[in-house]
């Protein structure tokens, strides 16, 4: 009998679920924990995407619950410039509008 194999990690769902946000949309942290099995693990994404540290992740996808960019300085501009490269249209503090570029799953009732 082949042994089974083992669930994924918490972190690699994330990673699963983040490289299935379609170009020219965003995520929250929350949802995105949510649609990767824990949804009050908001504050894990972040640790586990750094610990992920792939090139081919689409971070810059991900941002706040509040519908804005969390990160400061370089990262910022970073970030802004690779969603608006997307066509994701981002104000100059930030935020973006979750009614027209959030992702969301069909039925995911998050």
């Amino acid at each position: 009998m082949k042994p089974k194999s083992p669930e994924p990690t918490f972190a690699q769902r994330v990673v699963a679920t983040l490289k299935r946000v379609p170009r020219g949309k965003v995520v929250t942290y929350g949802r995105l924990a949510a649609v990767a099995g824990n949804p009050r693990a908001a504050r894990q994404v972040v640790r586990a995407l750094y610990s992920y540290g792939g090139k081919d992740l689409p971070w810059h996808r991900v941002i706040n619950g509040r519908g804005a960019i969390s990160l400061t300085g370089a990262g910022f501009a970073e970030q802004k410039a690779r969603l608006e490269a997307e066509g994701v249209i981002v104000a100059a503090d930030g935020r973006v509008d979750l009614g027209t570029f959030e992702w969301r799953l069909p039925g995911d009732g998050v």
